[in-house]
């Protein structure tokens, strides 16, 4: 089979380290859109890319894209692409979609659409006036934006973000990609001290002990194209193999602390899920009291944000506290918070040496990083 087009969405602002990612994995053709990154693979390239994204929140195989300006002409796209090349006769193919500033704008009679062409298709070509869809699934997404529709085949099934090791979160949980993105981006690579004093269910020390050990995400999780045919049969355990003979082993400095023993005890329980349990310590600590004494280390946390306003004058009595407590940190720490707080420079006591704008779901943050003492 030849080259697949293939899209990962990607929270805004992960684009980039989506792309990198894709690039470290020797994927073709790589190329950073708005809110998504697309590139070239073959069948097996799904499992790797399922397996190994970090910051990506699914992979989808693009299946075709044209103008869609009517009922007709979306019906007529759908059913010009070649669905028997994918779905066999037994498959299961629901529709999920969105449109935006389109002509076609109602999502459901879009769906209705796009469900009735991808049967007739199917049902010209294996014979059968009504398909069984008894087999595995083949969930068909499409987006419809500024008139030109986009068809794919979602091979994740849940979202990447979704590892499997946190069956229990706490209030206003990170997401894990976002939280490995925070990693990421402050160049943590295992070697120094790292800390979260704001912990929570342990999402971002747990993301770099996941790092730290070049440990691939998916690994202990499912994934629909598993049961998908065309993806070669031992492609999913080959993919595994090549990441578990890329993990390191280590001892990592990597500690986690929160006020809630409630969270810290949660935050425990997801590191054993997730196979870190003996990489992160997790202690129950008041953020405003946090020191260390190494000369150097990484902070990346996620404090809490204050939407309302009696919590937003505590969220500011918090920054402050933290602030001093970080400015006491010796010389070689660096700092990576990620708040949507308008006032948090200010009250925290510095300004950021670098900003980059994030978002956590819909909520705009920034990522406010402090790289010289």
């Amino acid at each position: 089979m030849e080259l697949l087009e293939l899209a990962v969405p990607t929270l805004f602002g992960l684009e980039g380290l989506c792309a990198d990612e894709l690039r470290r994995l020797g994927m073709a053709d790589v190329r950073a859109e708005n809110g998504r990154v697309r590139f070239s693979g073959s069948p097996a390239d799904i499992p790797r890319a399922n397996l190994n994204l970090r910051t990506g929140e699914r992979v989808l195989l693009v299946l075709g894209q044209f103008p869609a300006e009517s009922f007709d002409a979306l019906f007529e796209g759908v059913r010009a692409l070649p669905w028997e090349h994918f779905i066999p006769r037994e498959g299961q193919f629901p529709v999920k979609g969105h449109c935006l500033n389109s002509v076609l704008h109602a999502v459901s009679p879009c769906q209705a659409i796009v469900k009735k062409a991808a049967a007739a298709r199917l049902g010209e070509k294996y014979g059968m006036e009504l398909l069984p869809e008894t087999g595995a699934l083949y969930q068909i997404q499409f987006s419809i934006m500024k008139d030109v529709a986009t068809v794919m085949l979602d091979t994740s099934g849940a979202g990447l973000h979704k590892r499997g090791y946190r069956a229990v979160g706490v209030a206003a949980p990170l997401r894990e990609t976002l939280a490995a993105a925070m990693v990421l981006l402050s160049r943590y690579r295992g070697k120094d001290p790292f800390c979260d004093p704001f912990c929570g269910s342990g999402t971002i020390p747990i993301e770099a002990a996941l790092i730290a050990k070049n440990r691939a995400p998916g690994l202990d999780r499912s994934f629909s194209a598993q049961r998908w045919g065309f993806i070669p049969a031992g492609a999913w355990m080959e993919a595994a193999q090549e990441a578990m003979d890329g993990e390191y082993d280590g001892k990592y400095d990597i500690w986690g602390g929160d006020a809630d023993p409630g969270a810290v005890k949660i935050a425990r329980a997801n590191a054993v899920k997730a196979g870190v349990e003996d990489l992160v310590r997790f202690e129950q600590a008041d953020a405003t009291r946090f020191s260390r004494t190494e000369p150097y280390g990484r902070v990346v946390t996620n404090p809490p944000y204050g939407e309302r306003i009696m919590e937003k004058r505590e969220a500011e009595e918090l920054y402050r506290a933290f602030g001093r407590a970080c400015a006491a940190l010796p010389e070689g720490w660096r700092l990576s918070v990620l708040s949507s707080h308008t006032e948090f420079e200010r009250t925290f006591g510095r300004r950021a040496d670098k900003k980059r704008k994030l978002y956590n779901g819909m909520l705009k943050c920034d990522l406010f990083s402090y790289e010289k003492r």
